[in-house]
Formats: C-alpha cells, structure tokens, sequence
C-alpha cells in the first residue's frame, strides 16, 4: 500500500488541479477505477497532497507614503472615455492598484451611477493581450527611435506646408488635444485632420439635452437613450425619477417610442410601435402635418399628437444618432412648435471638437491615400483597416502610404498595415481631459503608471511639433494653467472633484453644418421587392460596442438585453420575418446587400419590426488577443458610407444550424407573476392590487423557529418600474466580487457564474408585446431552502439575516442549488479563475476571497462591504447610517432601483419602500420569506390606444 500510494500516478492525480485522468471521473468504468486507487491510497498520501503555495517575496516600504494605510482603499475622481465623450468616475485603489470603477457622485452627467462598459474597463487595463511595446515593422524600438522618426518626416512636412500629412482620429472632445491638432494644422496648413467614429454620430447637427424629469409625455423615434449615446446614464436617472414620481402621486406620466429593432428604451414605453426604418422618416413628417402611413400608424400618430398638445411645454420629442439629419429636423420643429425648447429641450454647442461628417470624411481620406497622396499618415485610436466603411476598402488604400503610425490600445488588424506601432495608454494610466455629453470639462488623471511602455494621445501627436519629449502631464496642465488660465488652486479643485467648476457649455465649437433631406427615403410599396428582400438596420453589438471592447471577457459573456445572447452576434429579426422567410432561431443565414454577403445565425426577437432585420456589428475580430479573435462573425462588409445605419437586402437560408449560447431560454410567467403588472389608473383605485396577485403564507406556517434580529436586518428591495434591464449591476457585481468567466461552451450547459442574473418577461401579442426586466441575485431567504440541506453547514444564516456562503467548509455537494428555487447559487465545475496571469492578480478586489474548483458561489449582499460600514461605524461609536452601505449593484444602478439598506430602521428608505403596496416577494407562495423584494411594475396606456390593443390577441410571448 505504501509502494503503491508513493507511484508516479497516484502522485499526479493528487497534485495536479487538473489530473490527467479527469475524464474518469465522469465515466462510469473510469471512475470505478480510479475510486478503487483514491480509496487505497489517499489516507497514505495525504500528507503530499497539501499543496505548496508559492513563494512571495515582501518587500517592506523605505517611506511609505502617509496617504496609504494597509488594507484600506483611496478613491480618486477621473473620467473614462467612450466614443470620445467622457464618462466621470470614482475609482477605488488599494495599494496603488485600481480596482474598482463607480460614478462621480458630484459630477452631473452620472451622479454615482456608471454603465456596464465602464464597470469592465478595469478588466481592459489589466489585459495581458495589451500591446506592450513600441515596434517598428515588427521590431521592438524605444521611444527615442520613433521620436527621432517623426522628426525626420516632419522636416520634409514642414517643407510641403504639410501636403502629405494626415492625422485620423475617433471622436475628440479633448480640449487640450483639439488644441494640439489646431496648433499643428495651424502651422501645416495643407494637412488634414480626419475623424472616423463607427458607432457614434457620423454626422454633425445641433445638439440637445433633456430633462426628462420635466416632462408628463415623451415620444422618441429610434432613440434609446436609456442605454445609449452620451447622456444616457443621466437621462436613465430623470427617466426613472419622473417615473417614480408618478407611481406616488396622480401626475401621470407617459411614454410612447418608435422604433425598429426592440431596444432597452422602447422596452419602458407604454404603447411601442415597430416601424420598419424606411418608415420612421414617413412617421416624423406625418408628426408635422405630412402624409399619413397605414391606418394603424394613422391612430398611433393621432393619439400621440394629442397628448403631446395637451402637454405643451411639459413633452419631450427625441431622434436618435442613426436617424438622418431629415427625422432630426423634423423633431427639432416638433419640439419649438410644442414649446419644450428652453424648458424639456435645451440647445446646446456640440462637445466634439470642429464636428465634421465622419463617413465622409474617411471616404475622403482613403481616396487620397489610394492615389498616392499621403506621405505620413498618424492613427490615433480605432481599428480602420477593420470597422471603416466596406466601399472605402481602407485596409488595402493604407498600404500605398508612405509612412504609416498607429497608436492603439492593442496589435489590432490596423496595426498590422502600418510602419510604427505605439502602445497607448489606458484611461487610468493617463493625463488627458475629455468633455461630458453637457460640454462638463473632466481633468483626467492616472491612478496608476503605465503598465507597459505606452504612451498617451497627447505624447503621440506631440511628436509630430518642434516639443516632441513633453510629457503628457506638462501637455495638460499647460493648456490649462497658462491657455485656459486655471490657477493652481483651480487645478488642484478639479483633480480632486473630476471636472471643472462652471464648465459646461464653456467652449467654443465649429457650427453644425445645415440639414439637407438625404433623398434615398421611399414610400412603403414605391417599389417591388423579391421575397426575400428585407430592410437590414446597423447597430453596434450592445456588450462590445464597435468591436474595441473584443477582448473583454466580461462583456463578451454578458447577456445582451432581451435575447440573453453571449459570445456571439446574430441577426435579429421578428416572427412574421421568420415565419415568412421560413426560418427559426439558430439557422445559419447568408445576409446580403448589394454584391456584399455576410453569414451570421438567427435569433427570432418578439416586437422586431416586419420585414427588417437587425444586424451587430463587433464581431469577427482576426486580431482582438487571445479573448476576442476568431469569436462571432463580421458585419462590417456590408456597412458603406453611403448607408452606415440601414440598407436593403435579403436573407438567404443556408441550411446550416449555429450554436448559441444564451443564458435564459424560457420567457414565460406561467402565469405565477414573477413580474407584477398594472396600471396606473387601476393602482390609483386600488393600492392593494399587486398584493392580490399572489399568495403569502401566514408567518405561523413554518417548521422554522422564529428568531429576533435586535441589531441590524439587511434588505433589499428592485423598483421593476425603474429598472431598465441595461445589466451595468451585473458587470458591477463580477468586478466586486472576483466573478469569473467561463466561456462560450460552459455557458450552453448553463454553468454562467454572474451572482445576478436580469430576467426577461413577454406579455401581450408576439409582434409587439409588453416587455419587463427583473433583476435576480440571492434572495437572501428568512426561511432559506439552502440551509437545511447542506451536509457541512457551507451556507448559514447570520445574526442580521444574510444567507453567508462560508467557501472553505463547501465540498460541492450542490444540494443547496438543487433546492433553491430561484436558481441563483453557481458552482466552480472547473477553475475558471485566473491564479496564473500575474497583471489579473492586480485587478482583484483583496476584500474578497478568490474562489476555486469544486465550490460554491453566490450573492452575499456585498458583505465586505457591510463589514468595512460596521468597523467605521465602531471607531466612530454610532450607528450604521441609512444608506452609508452600498452594495455594488446598487451603487452603479442608472435607474437607482436597487435599494439596500436596515429594514430594523423604521425611516430607512428600504423600510419605506418595504412598506408601500407595491412591494411583493418572488415566489413567496413558497414560504421562504425573501429579504430581496421587488417594486410591481406600473404602466399608464392611452385608453384610445389600449382599446385597439385589446382587439387583438393577447397571450404570454
């Protein structure tokens, strides 16, 4: 036996955390044998078979700096950017290492709340797939080598006046960066300076802002701005606030939207109408006096205008970005006649800096590289060779440049077309500065140093100026104190608060150029179309954007709203398409536009207008880093720049099947009310009615002892008329919580790890139903299912009523999963997380153990974060104030839905909100008394409209 526990094999088997034999132990044969070796000779190999951890080496301070305390994390304010706009942030730090990401709750444009891509861009600035170097035709060169190169050219450049210079960028709202391209263009003046945003706006109109909290009625046409464009974190907060506002008091609130592909926005409407995008143009002339469409639109139309005239000045008409200058004027008309400019409507200046049309201005630089003339082209950001226009065919017009640098956060599939490749510098690492979608100017300040030899936007396009070695921080502060004439304690106010004081609107901007009607809009049934003709609509991927974020896992696996899809894109489109086409969800389909073909799968979405399909574009990358290559399929070659947001064409079945992987495939109440309904005149009759809706079992009926929680009693309860399903407290939840990834393949078998999941509902007809979201973590049960069944008592209950998950006594049994009901415990199958990748070890909250195989996970109401509440709260001799803990969905919720807090504390606000009528249990006919209660959802339907939906079928979708 001693021989034989001692064998190479067993050895291996014990020591290695994936052993060679794993795949016995599934195997009915192979597991027998391998228990008969594991039963013979552990007891005798135990002592081997505690694993060594490795080495570290403490180093301990020379000088630690006073600021720092072991163990407790600075917050510094900053700004990420995102299509060129800056998102204000509050970003946590231990030891020097950011960590976590939150809203400026000072700044205006986000007042503490963030979205689902700023949750994950600290993932993006520890990605090992970063470009690390600086190389030159594939060779690492140091920064000397390129400055002395740029020189170089810029001697020939200067001599020309700058004939061949050309500089491409995103979006720039960087003042100091405009700056440095005015001072450049300035003393070059035959250089051109292009801009190429492929999911922001192409084209440069007049700006608003809107105050939704101001309004009682809005309508948007294929705007959804609650997850979308510049504003949106904002405009989700006024949304929601005006919404809650109506629900506790009788001022009405309504919400009307118009749209193609179901979205976010159009999911909060009370009366929704699918148009296809040909006829959201028709709809905007026929709101100021033009030709009515069909007779149901007509109505539509009708009923709209006359809630909008009932609330002059008090209404709010939006166009979203992907609309033409066409539909945007004729909103803007809308809103004067309606009197919301000045009130709900206020014009502002444009944050970009000098806006240009955007598709036209990358058509016009690929046709002159493509003829020769361009001699040194500087790629500042983006991926062009990939996300650029398919009629411009840029990648192959940059091989007839000169001299060709690209700075870029990554070897992408730009970089493997241009000379010089810089690694640029993630948000966090940088000195730069950014206005906010209000024109709100953000000093940007690093939190860390460069992890990698990168450099900044400002250093980059200094190298091409008599300055090249200023570095970005003396770049900035110049602008600002000697420009700008900040003084030094202005400068010292902003870097503390994240903006500069009284900002907003203060900068000067190119005018907008005119309106022109496009003229490529046709009336419905101008023209005949083939069978299979559709109208295909463009849109960025909603997790990954235009296809930048690629190599971000935790977008990557983040379910889209509405379909639940991860890792891949599809073409989406409604059930009359599908029926039509005859297709189902899952067919592998050729799409085609012109000569252009692309194949991408299906998913059928219920509400998708008729005969128009939805296409993502993101996907594809051949170059994104280990993460994001090779994963989904492009839509970029059939995108031009004469129709960058929707074509014709047709959809071809190819008789192929795709895998997808979703993580909800059941869309049904079952008629149990997960989600609680009703209107708002029937909630005025009666408060009572969300309670009638269910059943809750007296408190007498349960085997459970009573128990008396005389401190404190955490709660909380998710408003479902606020939530907007974006999933930004997914994102915060895995970002707090160590959360891994799994991957495409262990998401089909349903083995996700997120600790909250959003659930997504249907009711009414399948063409155009009513569409609810509801946010699920642990419900933290009273009387949890969990806890009885559990052989070693992993999972407890606390003395203030949490369902503690206790990871070292778990020894994976999964009996607590199999009997919870609302299914939100995730098991480590395999070792999904990390614990070799030395740049993700950086990344991890140190408040919160990193889990392994064989365990069991799940919400815990951020109880690091309570503890670090309560050990304050003790140094101070007080209580826990209301509010003082922020769990971190909650904290980064748009809407403010989530609401956590004492319930023991009468004048909590979870308290409060406990107390309304509208706050329910889920599945609470169960009896396990959940300390996680939801809001009921309300709606506030045009009668006129309403009667017309009645008329039809109604059925859960």
């Amino acid at each position: 036996m001693e021989e034989y526990a001692a064998s190479r094999e067993i050895e291996e088997l014990v020591h290695r955390e994936f052993p060679a034999l794993a795949s016995e132990f599934t195997d009915p044969v192979g597991r027998r044998r391998f228990l008969q070796l594991m039963s013979a000779s552990l007891a005798l190999a135990g002592a081997g078979a505690c694993t060594r951890q490795p080495r570290e080496t403490i180093v301990p301070y020379v000088r630690q700096p006073e600021e720092i305390i072991p163990g407790r994390p600075l917050f510094f304010a900053t700004a990420l950017v995102e299509n060129g706009v800056a998102m204000p942030v509050l970003v946590e730090s231990h030891m020097g290492r950011p960590t976590k990401i939150e809203g400026n709750p000072e700044h205006q444009a986000s007042l503490g709340a963030t979205d689902a891509r700023s949750q994950a861009a600290i993932l993006t600035l520890y990605d090992p797939d970063r470009a690390q170097t600086i190389s030159n035709r594939g060779e690492v060169r140091p920064w000397g080598s390129f400055l002395a190169a740029m020189q170089l050219a810029m001697t020939g450049q200067r001599a020309a006046q700058g004939a061949g210079l050309r500089i491409l960028t995103g979006t720039v709202t960087s003042p100091t960066l405009a700056a440095q391209f005015d001072s450049l263009l300035k003393e070059l003046p035959r250089a051109r300076w292009h801009r190429w945003e492929p999911s922001g706006r192409l084209a440069p109109r007049q700006d608003f802002i809107y105050h939704f909290d101001r309004a009682d009625v809005v309508l948007s046409l294929d705007d959804d701005f609650l997850s979308c464009g510049p504003g949106h974190i904002r405009y989700a907060r006024d949304f929601a606030s005006r919404r809650r506002g109506a629900a506790a008091s009788k001022q009405p609130f309504r919400f009307y939207a118009v749209e193609s592909c179901p979205s976010i926005t159009g999911s909060k409407a009370d009366h929704r109408l699918p148009l296809k995008p040909s006829e959201i143009a028709a709809f905007a002339r026929a709101l100021n006096g033009g030709a009515r469409l069909s007779e149901q639109q007509a109505a539509f139309t009708d009923a709209v205008l006359r809630d909008l005239r009932a609330h002059r000045g008090r209404s709010i008409v939006t166009a979203g970005d992907t609309q033409p200058p066409e539909v945007h004027e004729e909103v803007r008309r809308l809103n004067a006649a309606l009197g919301n400019i000045g009130t709900t409507v206020v014009a502002a200046q444009p944050v970009e800096a000098r806006p240009v049309d955007h598709a036209a201005s990358i058509a016009e630089l690929a046709a002159d590289m493509a003829a020769g003339r361009v001699s040194l082209l500087l790629i500042v950001g983006g991926n062009p060779a990939f996300d650029a226009p398919a009629d411009v065919n840029f990648a192959e017009a940059l091989k007839k440049v000169g001299l060709a640098v690209h700075a870029s956060l990554f070897e992408d599939e730009t970089s493997a077309f241009c000379h010089w490749n810089i690694p640029l510098s993630h948000s966090l690492e940088s000195w730069s500065d950014a206005r906010a979608y209000d024109g709100t100017e953000s000093i940007i300040q690093p939190l860390i140093a460069p992890l990698y030899n990168s450099r900044t936007a400002h250093e980059v396009v200094a190298a091409l100026t008599a300055r090249p070695e200023r570095s970005s921080y003396d770049i900035v502060r110049e602008h600002w104190l000697k420009t700008r004439g900040l003084d030094e304690q202005a400068w010292r106010r902003a870097l503390h608060d994240g903006f500069v004081a009284a900002s907003s609107g203060g900068a000067t901007h190119q005018a907008p150029g005119t309106y022109q009607a496009p003229g490529t809009y046709q009336a419905p049934g101008t023209r005949t179309e083939a069978p299979g003709t559709v109208e295909i609509l463009f849109r960025p991927d909603p997790a990954i954007g235009d296809g930048q974020l690629a190599n971000n896992g935790w977008l990557q696996e983040l379910p889209k709203p509405l379909t639940k899809l991860t890792w891949d894109a599809a073409v989406y489109v409604g059930p009359q398409t599908a029926d039509r086409l005859g297709l189902a969800a899952g067919d592998l389909v050729e799409v085609r536009a012109a000569t252009r073909s692309i194949r991408m799968p299906l998913v059928i979405v219920p509400g998708h207008a008729p005969d128009s399909a939805t296409v993502h574009f993101g996907y594809g990358r051949r170059r994104a880093g280990r993460v994001g290559s090779r994963v989904g399929f492009d839509a970029y070659p059939l995108r031009t720049s004469a129709a960058p947001w929707h074509t014709r064409g047709e959809i071809v079945r190819t008789g192929e099947t795709y895998p997808l992987a979703t993580t909800q495939n059941h869309f049904l109440m079952e008629n149990r009310n997960p989600v609680r309904v009703a209107t708002h005149e029937a909630y005025q009759r009666e408060p009572e009615i969300f309670r009638h809706m269910g059943h809750t079992p007296p408190k007498t009926l349960t085997l459970y002892p009573d128990y008396q929680y005389t401190g404190n009693k955490w709660g909380m309860t998710i408003d479902l008329d606020a939530c907007t399903g974006c999933n930004a407290c997914v994102v915060a939840c895995q970002a707090e919580n160590n959360v891994p990834v799994v991957g495409k393949d262990q998401v089909i078998v349903s083995r996700e790890m997120h600790w909250l999941r959003v659930d997504t509902y249907y009711r009414g007809h399948l063409d155009n139903p009513e569409t609810y979201h509801q946010p699920v973590p642990c419900m933290q049960c009273e009387t949890a299912p969990c806890e009885t069944v559990c052989p070693v008592a992993a999972t407890a209950h606390s003395a203030e009523g949490l369902n503690d998950m206790v990871y070292n006594r778990c020894v994976g049994t999964r009996y607590c999963s199999n009997n919870c009901p609302y299914k939100v415990r995730r098991f480590n199958f395999l070792l999904y997380a990390d614990f070799t990748t030395p740049s993700l070890q950086l990344m991890r909250n140190p408040d919160v153990t990193v889990r392994s195989r064989g365990v069991m996970e799940k919400c815990t109401y951020c109880v690091q974060r309570i503890n670090a509440a309560r050990i304050e709260s003790k140094k101070d001799g007080r209580e826990i104030r209301d509010g003082e803990i922020q769990t971190a969905c909650a904290q980064t919720c748009p809407a403010q839905a989530i609401v956590f807090g004492n319930m023991n504390d009468l004048g909590s606000r979870v308290a409060t909100l406990k107390a309304e009528p509208r706050n329910y249990g889920l599945l609470e006919d169960l009896n396990t008394r959940p300390r996680t209660t939801y809001l009921g959802a309300l709606r506030n339907p045009n009668s006129e409209l309403e009667k017309r939906d009645l008329s039809r079928d109604r059925h859960e979708g």
